[in-house]
């Protein structure tokens, strides 16, 4: 099909360019008037593999979601002035002194309701065991507390670098208040204004000590370790069910109560006559008062083992209508930048006018995942988990598929000839050049002489799979635009 080069762009400084190749490139560059520095960076910005996680974390309304939103650099996740506030989206990027990094925002849901030890610990460990470094925000206007203590052991257990946040310092006032969470034996104390902005940028300086260049866990099968598959969907779709039907005996408790999974179950399992690493992520014990709560701890979790694979397969119920949650998962995969595929369980309890039904809700309201590969399948009778397999190899090798540089100019020459950007105000945008700049997933760096509207993007994107395959892997496609300026040749 195409010419893949497995590699996660660690071999080379410039992405996933060889140092011919990034000469050539940078040559090409040069002659059509581009400023080779911000060339130089938006290459380096694309083909970042992996980045590192920080987890934020602490009891409620401390603080955390006002400092995520300070890290990130806009307002994005919810805060109101009182704890367990639900959000769906627990992972954000962000940028410091010009390295990148994820967010994993851990508050959002009332505790007390569980018992403050086992909620805080639940709530913490998740987010911990998915992260590279932690955030422990303390408000120091209180001081430590007992929850506090108790977040302390988890963090000591976990082995995992710390920064101490003592939030809400207003004010000169303030820093004894800060000082005295010396007492925790976390190390320093950071006295921070999460709210006016007050001491993150040393904070921000601190975590980038602490945070490794790359995640600890490297991506691929350059360790020798078996590749990692996150099952993920909602509540009692049948991860457990399938996890034990691929595994050929019940390695996980199966109830039809949703949720009886408490734990992620990493599973060794051999399967083609391979062996894979199954990530199990199926939601908690729920119970009627605490829909909300479980609901955000099912994400946070989820978000933890996606952050932990390198495909996910997306198990949706088909004979229920394609829900908002299950799209959510979705784009939490997407996001990520994980190799996918949609498995629709119980297939065998389908009758025609369901499957007529199912397959026009996939094309409306799964229009934007077309390219991930689908099987169906019933975990209960074993039908067509052979196919399972099959479509996990096809999404990641296509996850790790690069086109050479020559090989995509040459293309994108032809989609400019034939199907040239729209004249927008008496001018013609059109790609000048581009290159891969990474793999895992496959992301691509254009440069054009106009800005590119968003539906000719996604006209480019669909020929680039059309001409080069990537099925079951998201694309990222990043357009740079040549400033007013003359040529410099």
């Amino acid at each position: 099909m195409n010419d893949q080069i497995h590699s996660d762009g660690s071999d080379h400084e410039h992405g996933a360019l060889g140092d011919a190749e990034y000469a050539e490139f940078m040559e090409l560059a040069a002659e059509e008037g581009f400023d080779l520095e911000e060339v130089e960076g938006a290459i380096d910005e694309a083909g970042h593999g992996p980045l590192p996680v920080l987890a934020v974390v602490g009891r409620p309304n401390v603080g955390k979601s006002t400092l995520v939103n300070r890290i990130i650099g806009r307002r994005e996740a919810v805060v109101e002035d009182k704890p367990g506030v639900t959000r769906d989206r627990v992972t954000y990027e962000a940028e410091w002194a010009g390295r990148r990094f994820k967010v994993v925002d851990t508050g959002g849901w009332e505790q007390d309701v569980l018992g403050i030890d086992a909620s805080v610990a639940a709530q913490a460990e998740y987010a911990i065991e998915a992260s590279d470094a932690v955030v422990f925000v303390v408000d120091s206007t209180v001081g430590a507390t007992d929850t506090d203590e108790a977040v302390v052991k988890l963090l000591r257990r976990a082995s995992k670098p710390v920064v101490l946040c003592a939030n809400k310092v207003d004010g000169q006032s303030g820093e004894a208040d800060a000082t005295a969470l010396w007492s925790l034996g976390l190390g320093e104390p950071h006295p921070v204004s999460s709210l006016h902005g007050r001491g993150t940028g040393d904070l921000l300086d601190a975590v980038l000590e602490a945070l490794p260049e790359a995640p600890a866990q490297r991506f691929g099968t350059a360790i020798g370790g078996p590749r990692r598959i996150a099952l993920i969907g909602r509540p009692n779709v049948g991860k457990s069910s399938l996890l034990n039907k691929v595994a050929n005996e019940d390695r996980v408790v199966v109830n039809e109560l949703a949720g009886t999974t408490r734990d992620p179950v990493d599973e060794l399992i051999e399967l083609g006559g391979i062996t894979w690493k199954f990530i199990d992520t199926a939601g908690i014990r729920r119970r009627v008062h605490l829909q909300e709560g479980a609901d955000y701890y099912a994400s946070l979790r989820t978000a933890a083992a996606v952050e932990k694979a390198e495909v996910a397969v997306v198990l949706i119920d088909a004979g229920e209508s394609i829900s908002v949650q299950d799209q959510r998962i979705i784009t939490m995969a997407v996001e990520a930048g994980r190799a996918m595929v949609i498995a629709f369980n119980k297939w065998d309890t389908l009758d025609e006018e369901r499957r007529y039904y199912l397959e026009r809700e996939i094309e409306t309201e799964l229009a934007q995942i077309a390219w991930a590969p689908r099987v169906n399948v019933s975990a209960v009778t074993g039908r067509h988990m052979e196919k399972l397999v099959p479509a996990i190899e096809t999404a990641l090798a296509s996850w790790e598929t690069r086109v050479p540089t020559g090989r995509l100019n040459a293309f994108l020459g032809e989609i400019v000839a034939s199907h040239p950007h729209p004249v927008r105000g008496g001018k013609q945008p059109r790609i000048l050049f581009g290159t891969q700049a990474g793999t895992k997933p496959p992301r691509f760096v254009l440069f054009a002489s106009g800005f590119l509207e968003h539906g000719y993007r996604r006209f480019v994107e669909r020929r680039l799979r059309e001409e080069f395959g990537f099925e079951g892997t998201p694309i990222h496609i990043s357009v740079r635009v040549r400033e007013k300026r003359g040529r410099n040749k």
